[in-house]
């Protein structure tokens, strides 16, 4: 009986192959391609990484202040110290007295004069000759040292299955179509440069991975993405969905539109008219609906519902937040129960029965429109007929929790229609690489009477005064919001907590009711706060982010942002569009703490002076990546590896062009594209 042997740290890391060697590319470059003396070293090597040689005269180990290694080298022309805060006992080995070694780093001035703190160290002989390319520094984990990985990536560049893998079957007819002003390397020649490129090179060019080299492989890349996508696109279209027209004057969405007490805007109307087209198909919608912070993008999923519920059909409206969904219910129960549609709710806080209940008239048929959180995708929901399923503030969800359900009329299969709702706009790049299958709607109007938000950025030793103008607000009989990042006490980053806020403010406003709301209230708790703010019962509400999304009080038209600096693009965002909704002057705070990082500093910049979210999601793009946008940061599910949105723009129609000629066109070598780049992810760019 063989045992399995347990994989190597390289095998862990997903380096088992030489082809997934061959890509793991360089982070950067060390040039030890130059040596200098160490006279040389001490007088060019302050701020700059520099490399020298000589052999150890002393290595000692000292403990005060601290477990130290000292070691001096010297040469022909001078002395040098190392210091070593952390070492290990071979590495004293390594540096005996009368080793000779060649080290690389920053020269610095230290308490005994010039030393290099923690330099690259070799053992080598005087005369050993220097490399001519540049020394690659790779991606590691821990317990992974470079030299095993440069090992480990040459010998994988010397395999001979590896000119298979990386072998040219773009036609070069259509490389010189879609690339007759680039100058690119063949694909092979492209990754050995990236992995040993001479002294000479830009390494400039290198590091901003804007070198043909990287052209290459990017285009490549991104190449894989698009076939996939588009891919994905055509064999949408091949499935079935049941078809659902409008029924003219005596449908439910006529019904529907009658009793709204207010008419549609242009935009609206625009928008439901795209999405009435899709949903009049025979294979499946898959559209994004994007709008603004209360550009009224609930009514459009309303209307798409009382469409499918025309045809005895059920809608089901999904929202991240139990807050968000919770405010879901109530508007459609108030716009739909009149209409005699029987609505359900169903959350992860419903007890046991309630739960129960709720599937039980999902899984008969009894609700034909169901509102809930994430409990809606769990095993135990069955779904008699779904025809539509809406998912709002979609990227919230991650890339793997979309809903695709297909289930059986008779003897047919078919799937449900898709409508993903956002109100943190999806960044034209974004868009174009990861949103490739989806249909883009945008409401770009707001409702009349909506009027501009007026953002100040104040900071929080000016609170007295803030407090004050909260006061003169609430007395012209106004409501407000006061918004924190945290509940409970942080040693850490010591700010001021929702609980502490809510006290303070309940002092310093003795003539109002202050309200608390936070994630950690029992969902009927936040249910009769909320509740009582909307009623004016409560003038102001002091709150964590949990009221981001969903909250609509008309008379509250003032937010206080506090440690504004905490907060992401997109969160002030969504915050600072509770407000806005009524026929009031609107005014959001944003109180911050110094000292402000420069990120945090042109955040706010940004926010104050725009409320457009398209420039707002561009900013948030280049801050935070794709992952993080998409909600797969944390998925373990890979990016675009070596494509970055913003500087290699250009390239994604390049990749989109060259995608839908190959698969008109060559559509034999497709799977081999995809195969090469994505192996096994084809799958999660279809989410």
């Amino acid at each position: 009986m063989t045992t399995k042997r347990p994989p190597t740290l390289l095998e862990k890391m997903g380096l088992n192959t030489p082809m997934a060697l061959a890509l793991h590319l360089p982070a950067r470059y060390e040039d030890e391609t130059e040596l200098y003396t160490v006279e040389e070293a001490l007088d060019l090597g302050k701020f700059n990484s520099i490399q020298t040689q000589g052999t150890v005269i002393r290595n000692q180990v000292l403990f005060r202040p601290r477990r130290q290694m000292l070691v001096t080298i010297e040469d022909d022309t001078a002395t040098l110290q190392l210091r070593f805060l952390n070492f290990y006992p071979s590495q004293q080995k390594q540096m005996a007295v009368g080793s000779h070694i060649r080290v690389r780093g920053e020269v610095r001035e230290g308490y005994l004069g010039a030393e290099m703190v923690h330099p690259t160290v070799r053992v080598v002989t005087s005369d050993l000759s220097l490399p001519t390319s540049l020394t690659p520094v790779y991606p590691a984990s821990a317990g992974v040292s470079q030299a095993s990985i440069r090992k480990a990536v040459n010998q994988a560049l010397q395999d001979t299955s590896l000119k298979d893998s990386l072998a040219e079957f773009l036609p070069a007819k259509l490389m010189a179509e879609l690339l007759p002003a680039n100058d690119w390397p063949q694909l092979q020649d492209a990754i050995t440069y990236l992995h040993q490129p001479p002294a000479e090179a830009d390494t400039h060019a290198l590091l901003e991975r804007t070198h043909p080299a990287w052209r290459r492989v990017q285009f490549e890349e991104l190449l894989a993405q698009q076939i996939s996508l588009k891919r994905a696109h055509t064999i949408r279209r091949q499935r079935l969905a049941p078809s659902f027209k409008s029924k003219g004057t005596s449908g439910l969405e006529k019904g529907l539109l009658k009793a709204l007490p207010f008419l549609l805007t242009d935009a609206q109307k625009r928008v439901w008219a795209e999405i009435g087209q899709d949903l009049s198909q025979t294979f499946p919608m898959n559209r994004l609906l994007q709008g603004d912070v209360g550009s009224g993008k609930t009514v459009i999923a309303a209307l798409a519902a009382a469409r499918v519920m025309d045809y005895g059909f059920q809608a089901a409206i999904m929202a991240p937040t139990e807050i968000l969904a919770e405010q879901h219910y109530l508007k459609m129960k108030e716009w739909f129960e009149p209409l005699g549609i029987a609505v359900a709710w169903l959350s992860g806080s419903l007890k046991a029965k309630e739960k129960r209940l709720a599937q039980k008239v999902i899984e008969s048929g009894e609700a034909q429109l169901i509102i809930g959180t994430h409990a809606l995708i769990q095993d135990k929901v069955s779904f008699a007929k779904l025809g539509l399923a809406v998912i709002d503030e979609q990227h919230r969800f991650g890339v793997r929790q979309r809903l695709e359900i297909q289930q059986r009329v008779g003897s047919e299969l078919f799937y449900c229609h898709q409508m993903m709702m956002s109100a943190t706009p999806i960044p034209r790049t974004l868009a174009m690489t990861y949103y490739a299958d989806l249909d883009v709607s945008v409401i770009d109007a707001l409702p009349p009477g909506r009027k501009p938000i007026t953002t100040k950025v104040v900071k929080a030793t000016r609170r007295d005064e803030v407090i004050g103008g909260l006061y003169d607000w609430l007395t012209k009989g106004l409501q407000a919001y006061w918004v924190c990042p945290l509940i409970e006490e942080s040693e850490v980053l010591q700010l001021q907590t929702a609980v502490e806020s809510f006290e303070q403010l309940t002092l310093a406003l003795p003539n109002f009711k202050v309200g608390l709301v936070h994630g950690r209230l029992k969902s009927e708790e936040k249910a009769a706060v909320m509740a009582a703010f909307k009623a004016n019962e409560i003038q102001l509400l002091v709150a964590t982010t949990v009221i981001e999304v969903g909250v609509d009080v008309p008379n509250a038209a003032l937010m206080v942002i506090e440690h504004a600096e905490r907060f992401g693009y997109s969160q002030i965002h969504q915050l600072r569009g509770r407000v806005g909704r009524g026929s009031a002057d609107s005014v959001c705070i944003l109180m911050y703490a110094e000292p402000l990082s420069l990120a945090a500093k042109e955040r706010l910049q940004t926010l104050r002076e725009t409320s457009d979210g398209f420039v707002i999601a561009e900013r948030d793009l280049s801050l935070r990546g794709p992952g993080e946008l998409l909600g797969a940061k944390q998925s373990g599910d890979a990016m675009l590896r070596f494509v970055d949105l913003q500087r290699d723009a250009w390239l994604i129609e390049l990749a989109q062009h060259a995608a839908e000629l190959l698969l008109d066109k060559h559509s034999d070598l497709v799977e081999r594209h995809l195969e090469r780049w994505l192996g096994s992810r084809t799958e999660f760019l279809k989410a």
